[in-house]
């Protein structure tokens, strides 16, 4: 075990070196995979943040009824009695036409025309929150209240938030799609780098074998070597969606304050950061046992 342990430390160390001895082209190499990986990571990112906002929302369905210009308060208690008898319904709230004006005149961009109309042209209206349930459900409940005398117009309020979930949805078949294609990419990348590397160094292989080290033995830097560029990679297309989403979350403190909103995109997780690392170091990994097994074999000592 301590030998197999000292041989790999050993493999590991020589990678180091030759990262060290290498340094630009290791780095231009390790940069081109991070802004390949960059592009899907990104769009991953931000689809996860537009998922959130859709998913909670969309988990909490909500109608809007509004009633009739000329409800009187018996209309009002008969919707709310019969509100209470949908089992689907979690709760529901009542808004009368005076509060929603004083709402209006509340907010300052709509303050001066609030208070210059002649009459409140605002309904009375019930805001229902809906126990999760399918589209269907929810809009055989829209259907029936929309049907009651006293009801103007009943609104899904989640409509925009399911639409997007499904646009979602189609952004995360691209994002696979693309993210196959780099990764073949990655591995070609990492093949062809191996492969001159075995053909700098044919000369030292052959003086390997003949000394008597096994195929395993001198095929273990090159797998290394492989691993850490895919990680490092990884660690660089990290390192620029981070500073993206920094820049960009800057940019959104002045509209999300436009809106009272405290709204800002989220950084990858440690679980998709791990994921991300170990997905890439294994591409690395892939590209050169592929590169190795192909290249090592046609080199025997003369």
């Amino acid at each position: 075990m301590n030998i197999w342990l000292f041989q790999h430390w050993q493999a590991l160390s020589q990678t180091f070196k030759k990262l060290v001895n290498t340094p630009l082209s290791s780095l231009l190499s390790i940069i081109v995979i991070g802004i390949a990986f960059s592009l899907p990571l990104g769009i991953y990112t931000l689809l996860g943040n537009l998922q959130t906002i859709s998913g909670d929302t969309v988990n909490t369905p909500q109608l809007s009824l509004f009633l009739k210009l000329n409800a009187s308060h018996t209309d009002i208690e008969n919707i709310n009695s019969q509100l209470e008898k949908f089992p689907s319904i979690a709760s529901f709230q009542f808004i009368s036409k005076e509060i929603a004006l004083q709402q209006l005149q509340q907010e300052s961009s709509l303050n001066d025309i609030a208070s210059n109309l002649i009459r409140n042209p605002l309904p009375d209206a019930f805001i229902i929150n809906i126990q999760q349930i399918s589209p269907d459900e929810l809009e055989n409940i829209r259907a029936t209240i929309k049907k009651w005398p006293e009801v103007e117009h009943v609104q899904v309020d989640t409509d925009w938030a399911r639409r997007l979930d499904a646009l979602l949805r189609l952004g995360q078949l691209a994002v696979l799609m693309l993210a196959v294609l780099l990764s073949l990419a990655l591995v070609i990348v990492v093949f062809n780098t191996i492969r001159l590397q075995i053909l700098t160094k044919r000369d030292e292989i052959e003086v390997s074998k003949l000394i008597g080290a096994t195929d395993s033995f001198i095929r273990r830097p090159f797998l290394y070597f492989g691993a850490i560029q895919g990680m490092g990679g990884a660690i660089a297309a990290w390192l620029l969606i981070a500073l993206s989403i920094q820049a960009i979350n800057e940019s959104l403190v002045e509209l999300a304050q436009l809106y009272a909103s405290d709204f800002h995109l989220n950084h990858l997780s440690l679980q998709d950061s791990l994921s991300l690392l170990i997905f890439s170091a294994l591409l690395g990994w892939l590209g050169a046992r592929l590169s190795v097994a192909q290249h090592l074999s046609q080199i025997e000592p003369k």
